[in-house]
Formats: structure tokens, sequence, C-alpha cells
């Protein structure tokens, strides 16, 4: 665990240089960042820069969290970069005025490393009384074109893979 104070060339090169020290033979490298607000879709330049400088370097995932819902994909180099994971459980249920962001929808991320190419799925889900369930499907298919749309300004697209699963591929 680190203080990243800025999200400069010289801390991503800190970060991945502490990271990869410890890497073995076989290991997958991810970086978890707590960044960027609360609420929206937006992605700093600075944000998509230290991600980027991340995976140039040798990590083969960048977690990002902090927002309260799913924010932008990206596949970059056949690397993954999750900008927002949103949350899974939380005591905010009922907390209004961000209703745009459907915040009681949720993502099960589910990552695969295979021959260094990162895949996604993810599956839908609702939390309700404080615990997680299956979405109907519309609830899904709003997560996916929702996250579809935000992905691509990062050539990155969302579909349905099989039973509701999303997955994420290059666009």
């Amino acid at each position: 665990m680190a203080l990243v104070t800025d999200l400069s060339d010289r801390s991503a090169t800190a970060v991945a240089a502490r990271v990869l020290a410890e890497k073995r033979p076989g290991d997958v490298t991810i970086v978890s960042v707590h960044w960027g607000s609360n609420w929206g879709y937006d992605v700093s330049a600075a944000q998509v820069g230290f991600a980027h400088r991340l995976i140039d370097a040798g990590v083969d995932i960048v977690h990002g969290h902090s927002s309260h819902h799913p924010r932008p994909i990206e596949l970059y180099r056949d690397k993954l970069i999750l900008y927002g994971c949103g949350d899974a459980l939380d005591d905010y249920e009922g907390i209004t005025g961000y209703e745009e962001f459907r915040p009681n929808l949720r993502l099960m991320y589910f990552a695969s490393v295979d021959n260094g190419r990162v895949g996604l799925q993810m599956v839908p889900m609702r939390m309700r009384r404080l615990r997680l369930e299956r979405v109907p499907h519309d609830y899904a298919e709003w997560l996916r074109r929702t996250l579809d749309q935000i992905s691509r300004p990062f050539k990155t697209k969302v579909g349905e893979a099989t039973d509701g699963v999303l997955s994420a591929c290059p666009a």
C-alpha cells in the first residue's frame, strides 16, 4: 500500500516499480487506486495518463474505485483499466439526488488473464435492503447501454455475453 499524492509520471513510475519488484512468473499485477469523483462519468486526463503509464510499465490491471456507480472501462494494450467500479455493498440506500446514475445497480467484475491478454465479464446486480440480487433484463440492458456509451471514447465496447452477463471487448 502506498499514498500517491499526484498522478504524475514520476508517481506512476514509482508505483509500477514497487509492484513489479514483487512480481514472479505467472503473477497477475493489479494496482488499485482510490481516485476520481463519487458521481459522474468523466475521467480526467490525469487519470487516463496515470493508468496508461502503469500499463506501459507492465501492470496487468488498473482497478479504480471511489465512485458510487460504475464508470468507464478501457482495454488498453490488451490490459484492463476500470476507472471506477462503483460500490458492491454500502449503506447509502435511499439517498436522493443521484437517481440518473441508478446507484442501486451494481456490477460483480470477473477479470481473466490468458497469455497476457485480459478479459472482463460483469454480472449486473441490484442492491435492495442491503442485499445483492440479480437484476431483471431491462436493468441489465440499461447498465450495458450506459457502460457501452461511456466506454466508447476509450475504444471499448460493452455487450451481452450470455444470460445477462456483460462483457467488454475492443471497439
